[in-house]
């Protein structure tokens, strides 16, 4: 072997290895100290790329559940002012009922009656006007879709919900364009009368399963008196009509559509100057219904009567959304405009990404955007159980506006159950999996670790005790010089 004292090679090469076990021992010290392998880039740079992009995707699940629990607890707030005012409105139509009784109710009771829907009125303009989530207001309007008709000559009442065609509604003009007008179902009756004091022969009639009896001695007018009589319970009007110098019994069902009918039993021929049975159904209108949604101009048909008991002049979709034409409306072919929607949506980020979004229109909940669509001109805000047929027309108004109420509240039953909740167990699932794919790049393995630390310890020390003898062996030159 050569002696050298300058240059001790043996020492140097045991210093270098003892300088890399302790860079071992150190950043393994580090790791246990830490509980992570990757500390820095240094340590794996794919891996600490693939870690910090992980680790955003898991803070942006994290916030986009908490922003899901924040949209359901709006829900939830919107749905409890919803609970108060179907409560109204139940009080509301146990009045108006009450109203309707009117051989027992005088002037005083039907505007007690009228004063108590009054309050209830004022409380759901309150509820509406104040409901709100912070600061944001809930059902003013300003969260959902508000409809207001332009032109009343032909339509009488509409509503629209945040669904048509299965889009969102679009702020814009909502156009219709006849595609099968409706008609009342008609029975023309062939017997001839020379004038409304004419007698009528002895017999019956039976008109949707009511009798009408004559003696022979009622004249032409008052037998359809009797009949109209009762078109609260038949839903026929009778009229007596003039053509070619002599009248005829005109029996028409009082609303249009395929839900309406007249069947007369005319077996006496008092009607039908053959006798026999008839049985006569009205039609329903269709039309095409236009507005702006998310997706652009969307053209849907409107079907009349679509619900039993409506009107074949009360257009409605699958969603909700109705039009109520009047018989100006029904007879116009022309493609117009009648009305406008103004739209507010509450969008919510339920995704860690961009563009992960979702959408809740909450309608106008004030009176005078209630129950419109059932009779012309007329919602909530209109109801009067002390005018003349005002009860009657107050249940029908107030029907709707449970309806309308319990749309919204199914649809945001929907959203909370099948979107936002159903989309927090989905994050919640997706976080858990990205955070376990984050662990395996990002964690140190104990196990390993302290394998490895265990290694760069006895060679720490084995190394040291061989840099000593390193170190000591240039002494033998001594020897030589003695």
């Amino acid at each position: 072997m050569s002696l050298r004292i300058n240059t001790n090679m043996s020492s140097l090469i045991a210093l270098r290895n003892v300088q890399s076990a302790s860079d071992g021992f150190s950043s393994s010290i580090e790791r246990l100290a830490s509980g992570l392998r990757v500390i820095r880039g240094a340590d794996d740079p794919a891996g600490l790329i693939r870690s910090e992009n992980l680790r955003a995707q898991i803070a942006g699940l994290e916030q986009a559940i908490a922003n899901s629990q924040d949209a359901s607890n709006l829900v939830k707030t919107a749905e409890g002012a919803l609970e108060e005012i179907h409560t109204l409105l139940r009080s509301m139509r146990q009045l108006a009922v009450h109203a309707g009784n009117t051989g027992t109710n005088d002037l005083t009771a039907l505007q007690a009656d009228q004063n108590q829907i009054r309050s209830a009125l004022e409380s759901i303009n309150r509820i509406a006007q104040q409901t709100q989530f912070g600061t944001k207001k809930l059902l003013d309007g300003t969260a959902g879709v508000s409809t207001s008709v332009t032109n009343t000559n032909l339509v009488g009442g509409a509503f629209f919900t945040g669904t048509f065609n299965g889009v969102a509604v679009a702020s814009g003009e909502v156009s219709i364009q006849q595609i099968t007008s409706a008609a009342r179902a008609v029975v023309a009756g062939s017997v001839s009368y020379g004038s409304l004091a004419s007698t009528v022969a002895a017999g019956s009639i039976v008109i949707n399963g009511q009798t009408f009896s004559t003696d022979g001695t009622e004249t032409l007018e008052s037998f359809l008196n009797k009949i109209n009589a009762a078109t609260s319970v038949t839903g026929v009007v009778a009229e007596a009509s003039f053509a070619n110098g002599s009248y005829v019994i005109r029996l028409r069902s009082s609303e249009y559509g395929a839900n309406f009918r007249v069947n007369l039993d005319d077996s006496r021929g008092l009607v039908l100057s053959s006798g026999g049975a008839t049985n006569v159904t009205g039609r329903n209108a269709e039309y095409t219904v236009s507005i702006n949604t998310s997706a652009g101009v969307t053209s849907v048909k409107f079907v009349g009567g679509r619900s039993a008991g409506e009107s074949g002049l009360r257009l409605t979709d699958t969603y909700g959304n109705v039009i109520l034409l009047t018989e100006a409306g029904n007879a116009t072919t022309s493609l117009v405009q009648v009305a406008r929607i103004t739209t507010g949506q509450l969008q919510f980020q339920v995704g860690a990404n961009a563009g992960q979004t979702v959408a809740l229109s909450l309608n106008n909940m004030s009176t005078t955007q209630l129950g419109t669509g059932v009779v012309a001109g007329k919602s909530l805000a209109d109801i009067d159980v002390t005018a003349a047929g005002g009860a009657e027309e107050a249940l029908r108004i107030i029907d709707a506006a449970i309806a309308q109420v319990s749309k919204l509240r199914g649809d945001m039953g929907a959203f909370q159950k099948n979107i936002l909740e159903s989309n927090m167990r989905s994050l919640s699932v997706a976080k858990e999996n990205l955070t376990a794919s984050e662990s395996s790049i990002r964690d140190v393995n104990f196990a390993e670790e302290i394998t490895r630390f265990t290694k760069f310890q006895i060679l720490q020390q084995a190394g040291m005790a061989v840099l000593g003898q390193a170190n000591f062996a240039p002494q033998a030159v001594l020897q030589l010089i003695r």
